[in-house]
């Protein structure tokens, strides 16, 4: 199963209104592993980028006026993502933009029956994942890196690539369990356990080690449940269970 992670940055928020790529992140996961395979692209927008873009990137028309259009990145970037599945965090404003790059393009560039990033690959939306998993809770990028540990420390600002790596790891997280446990068994096995409700007792059971405390770290608790009692007026739950 091969899977692509991507990101964009954009000069503003609604192609609708003319506003175009600038940058676009992928990463290649494939079976569910990082490949290591990216692609990378900053593009020459050909109009001004919005001042509040440019604050939440970084990229100015400066850095991007002798980069390749986009016109120039289309086939490589096709050929990236095509009989893949797209992973984006809110997809629809990524492909929302995508879609209208593609629409600028010539029949030279594209088949005429394929107009839209949907005609070559699937797409998953994450934010949509996230909100079904988390209801009522925030499903920002930031904070699922905070509900699953993983680091964003770099990420002062967005970046695409930088972005897709760190989507790439939550997304691993957050689909993490049960599809993996599925993987150590066979198809059969695995659809005969989920029927009958004994997955559990097919797994293969491994003898856990059994560490015990020292007298020094036992006194050290003790002390540690006397000081909650003294401090919650003899209401330390733990030393009447």
């Amino acid at each position: 199963m091969r899977q692509i992670v991507l990101d964009t940055e954009t000069t503003g928020l609604e192609p609708q209104e003319g506003h175009r790529i600038i940058e676009i992140g992928c990463v290649e996961l494939v079976n569910r592993k990082i490949t290591g395979n990216r692609f990378h692209v900053y593009i020459n927008p050909d109009r001004v980028i919005d001042k509040g873009a440019v604050d939440v990137h970084g990229l100015d028309n400066a850095f991007l006026k002798d980069k390749p259009l986009f016109v120039h990145i289309a086939k490589d970037f096709i050929a990236f993502v095509e009989d893949a599945e797209l992973i984006i965090h809110n997809a629809p404003f990524d492909v929302g933009f995508i879609n209208a790059e593609l629409r600028r393009l010539g029949e030279a560039e594209l088949p005429p029956d394929k107009r839209g990033i949907t005609d070559f690959c699937a797409v998953l939306d994450t934010l949509a994942l996230a909100k079904k998993k988390h209801p009522g809770q925030r499903n920002s990028l930031d904070a699922l890196c905070k509900r699953y540990n993983v680091n964003n420390s770099q990420r002062e600002l967005h970046g695409a690539l930088l972005d897709a790596e760190i989507l790439a790891e939550v997304y691993l997280a957050m689909t993490g369990g049960q599809s993996e446990l599925l993987l150590e068994l066979g198809a059969g096995e695995a659809k005969a356990g989920l029927a009958t409700g004994s997955l559990s007792a097919r797994l293969p059971r491994t003898k856990l080690a059994v560490i015990y405390c020292s007298d020094a770290e036992n006194a050290a608790h003790q002390a540690r449940l006397e000081a909650i009692d003294k401090a919650s007026g003899g209401d330390c739950v733990w030393k009447h269970t």
